[in-house]
């Protein structure tokens, strides 16, 4: 099958079957970058709800460029990744003070936007201005990896460029921002990783997955690095109800995120000897908490939460201070803080 067969069916299916979705509605680039962001990494299902706060919260760029980055981060908190929003705050900042609050319309000038790599580059380009980028995610690369029966690694640089050529090929011209949608969408909702609805497909006769029974087999990940596990134990220092906090500031996961004082170590040890390291007594000690457990991309952490009813202790260089209930809740926290504080009935 050559490539109109394909971009004419998917661009068919996509105007008969596509989802009625926020950003779809408008050529507004604030809007389509915002979503575009959002999405990284996150379905569209969890995804939706941030959108619709963050345009609430800021309906332009101007609103979020002036915004406070904690209340950037409070927003954003449970959709992880939070390089994500730090950078969108600082692409809305760049935007408005180097370009006037004006996105730029070109692929090769919307590159050097904090944040923004080739594929939201690509999206922005072609939805917003018509320019006949081709986009190119996860959902992409498993459509062309089946249809094709491409085995190129699509994590690999080679299989990279493999299937960003041929994605450039296959683009419809006319319609670039439709087309990169359909094949997006065709992947979201048909050519799924597991159980694909090849029945429905639009484009199945031509696919050589179907054809072979291979889809499970398509697309090919290299082998990526070991998930590493981490035991962090929070010493969660209390009194007159308030919870002392601090903000991480370390280049770690969650930068920028309030949690509690926190030693790491190889493994959990006990909380007595935890606190004698910090020269405390083990009678300030007045609540464990069981294993906290938090999985990352790469990472998985193991947590534990030490209570101490003593703020005297507090250690002289640890940065907390002291939050009420209602302020802690305005803070922005990683998932696994606000687990812990919703399960102590403190939020």
């Amino acid at each position: 099958m050559d490539s109109p067969f394909f971009a004419t069916n998917a661009l068919k299916w996509y105007d008969e079957n596509r989802r009625d979705l926020p950003w779809r509605n408008t050529s507004d680039p604030y809007r389509i970058w915002l979503s575009e962001i959002i999405l990284q990494q996150t379905r569209v299902q969890q995804g939706l709800p941030y959108y619709q706060r963050f345009i609430a919260a800021f309906p332009d760029v101007f609103r979020l460029a002036a915004a406070p980055p904690d209340k950037v981060l409070r927003l954003w908190e449970g959709l992880g990744y939070y390089t994500r929003a730090r950078n969108l705050h600082a692409c809305a900042r760049l935007v408005v003070q180097n370009h006037q609050g004006v996105f730029p319309s070109r692929y090769e000038d919307l590159l050097r936007l904090p944040g923004i790599g080739p594929y939201t580059a690509a999206a922005i380009a072609s939805m917003a201005f018509g320019q006949a980028v081709a986009a190119v995610d996860g959902n992409v690369y498993r459509v062309l990896a089946r249809f094709f029966g491409l085995e190129q690694p699509i994590n690999s640089p080679s299989g990279k460029r493999v299937f960003q050529k041929l994605a450039h090929e296959l683009l419809d011209r006319q319609r670039p921002g439709a087309y990169n949608q359909a094949v997006m969408e065709l992947g979201a909702l048909v050519c799924t990783p597991k159980n694909p609805a090849c029945h429905t497909c639009p484009v199945r006769s031509g696919c050589r997955a179907f054809q072979l029974n291979r889809w499970h087999k398509l697309p090919v990940k290299a082998q990526t690095r070991k998930i590493r596990t981490r035991y962090l134990h929070y010493l969660v220092f209390s009194g007159g109800n308030r919870v002392y906090m601090k903000k991480r500031k370390a280049r770690d996961i969650w930068q920028g995120l309030y949690d509690f004082y926190c030693v790491e170590t190889n493994r959990l040890q006990p909380a007595e000897k935890i606190v004698k390291s910090l020269g405390l007594r083990p009678g300030y000690i007045s609540g464990v908490s069981p294993a906290y457990r938090h999985q990352l991309t790469h990472q998985k952490i193991v947590a534990r939460f030490v209570v101490i009813g003593n703020p005297a202790g507090l250690p002289a260089d640890a940065g907390l201070r002291p939050y009420t209930p209602a302020q802690a809740a305005r803070l922005p926290k990683p998932v696994l803080i606000t687990r812990y504080l919703a399960d102590t009935g403190f939020l």
